[in-house]
């Protein structure tokens, strides 16, 4: 299998770009941003390093979609939640290393929960003052949740548009029930005023670099492992599952096991996307489980070419870029161009832009 996947990173073109993007883009980035002087027209500047952290941390999440929707057929609308669950692991943990530095000076509480009269911190706040214990949790939240949920629902064999209905309808639940202040995660503020992470200041330079290459690393090697898994027998399996559930099933395959390991593995990469996408935003409230959000990443697939893995990162890349551009610009106009961008490439890039890219090419 390690032999089949060397050979399919080696000769897929597209692969090749991405890894190499990549590489390039971890080594620059932070050259340019170090060792540059601030007035050269070559320095990158520490605002530009944040936002590309946080579009790979998107590009991480768009993976993870992919995996699911783009080879195996399962449209999630809940990724979210996976995502926002394994940001508000890393928050908590980072929330614990305030301490005294909080505007209330608790050593214990942070600054919502002594400003709510809470008078001990809950049970579940429990050793995120470890970090440790904060990365399982980044891992075990998501991966616990869409393991249950994917438990329920794939063997009850509910599928296209009604699981998406039902993915859409957790986010909405879990949205609304961590605006409740009573849950002790901030309520409609969320968790924020994050001062450092593992002793380092998150507002100096050189974290942001070794944020932003944590990110890189993460999204490369998430590729590479959502990579494998569609260059096994597996991933064989998971395709014709996609084309064909019922022939699978008919020929022997447990299709709800393949199902629910491919779900619950995709739901830990968003909670590691979300996890490293907090210390750089600096902020994580229950806006992140809007179902708006949801919607978006199927655009940033769909924009980009599903099935394919790198078409959702040039995506995820792509549309969240127009979106930083279009909300500075003309903010009331994004959600309308959002929409038609989607009708668009409905229409008339079913293959997204590697899709076009590829008819471009052999057209030449």
């Amino acid at each position: 299998m390690h032999t089949l996947l060397l050979k399919t990173l080696l000769t897929e073109r597209g692969s090749q770009v991405f890894l190499g993007v990549l590489i390039a883009t971890a080594i620059l980035v932070p050259l340019l941003n170090l060792a540059v002087p601030a007035d050269s027209a070559l320095h990158v500047s520490t605002y530009t390093v944040t936002l590309l952290g946080k579009y790979l941390c998107y590009a991480l999440l768009a993976i993870a979609v992919d995996l699911v929707w783009g080879y195996c057929g399962i449209l999630s609308l809940g990724h979210t939640a996976f995502f926002a669950l394994g940001g508000y692991a890393m928050g908590m943990y980072l929330m614990r290393q305030i301490g005294t530095r909080g505007v209330y000076g608790d050593p214990v509480l942070p600054d919502f929960m002594v400003f709510l009269n809470w008078s001990e911190l809950p049970w579940y706040w429990h050793g995120f003052d470890m970090f440790w214990f904060a990365m399982l949790m980044v891992v075990l939240a998501p991966g616990a949740l869409a393991y249950v949920f994917g438990w329920f629902a794939f063997r009850s064999r509910v599928t296209g548009v009604y699981l998406s209905i039902i993915t859409q309808a957790l986010t909405f639940a879990l949205l609304l029930a961590f605006f409740r202040n009573e849950m002790g995660f901030g309520g409609n503020n969320g968790l924020t005023d994050f001062k450092d992470l593992l002793g380092f200041d998150l507002q100096a330079d050189a974290t942001r670099i070794g944020l932003f290459l944590a990110t890189a690393f993460a999204l490369g090697g998430g590729y590479v492992a959502c990579r494998a898994i569609a260059a096994s027998r597996a991933g064989r399996v998971i395709r014709a599952i996609r084309d064909a559930e019922g022939r699978a099933r008919f020929i022997g395959y447990r299709v709800e096991s393949y199902k629910l390991w491919l779900w619950t593995f995709s739901a830990v990469l968003a909670g590691i996307a979300g996890a490293l996408y907090v210390p750089q935003v600096g902020i994580i409230n229950p806006g992140e489980f809007a179902p708006i959000n949801a919607i978006e990443i199927v655009i940033w697939v769909a924009v980009g070419g599903r099935g394919t893995l790198y078409g959702a990162v040039l995506g995820a890349l792509v549309v969240n870029y127009a979106k930083t551009w279009f909300t500075g610009a003309f903010p009331e106009v994004w959600l309308y161009a959002l929409g038609a961008l989607f009708v668009l490439v409905t229409l008339f890039l079913p293959q997204g832009i590697v899709g076009l890219m590829a008819r471009a090419r052999k057209a030449a």
